[in-house]
């Protein structure tokens, strides 16, 4: 038997965290927040994540219904990426993670700091 606080790795919710909870999703999502973007935009918004990250994760957030993929008939073809209600319905979790860092992120980079420093000793 496990907790909340100790999740089964085959508890169905675990399925779900492990998809919000990935690194790059969460970006995804504050991306798309504003509404929809293409694959470039979504790059350069990241920054640092590669082609091939981009491209697995947004499969992903497609096939578990937080975003859609829109192709149009242009030369060359355009595609855009748009958060699903799905998707929005994450945003206010997404938010609160956000104001989180943003208040503490000072606070953990010296903490980060200070036991790099006692590592070292």
């Amino acid at each position: 038997m496990t907790s909340k606080n100790d999740p089964d790795p085959c508890c169905p919710a675990r399925l779900v965290l492990d998809r919000i909870g990935d690194k790059w999703s969460v970006l995804v999502v504050l991306s798309l927040g504003d509404g929809p973007r293409r694959f470039s935009e979504l790059r350069a918004t990241l920054h640092h994540v590669t082609p091939k990250v981009l491209t697995h994760t947004l499969r992903g957030m497609e096939r578990d219904g937080l975003l859609t993929r829109q192709v149009f008939a242009e030369v060359p073809p355009r595609v855009e990426y748009e958060l699903t209600p799905l998707g929005h319905s994450l945003r206010p979790a997404v938010d609160l993670l956000t104001e989180w860092a943003e208040k503490h992120v000072d606070e953990v980079l010296d903490l980060r700091k200070a036991y790099d420093a006692d590592s070292m000793s």
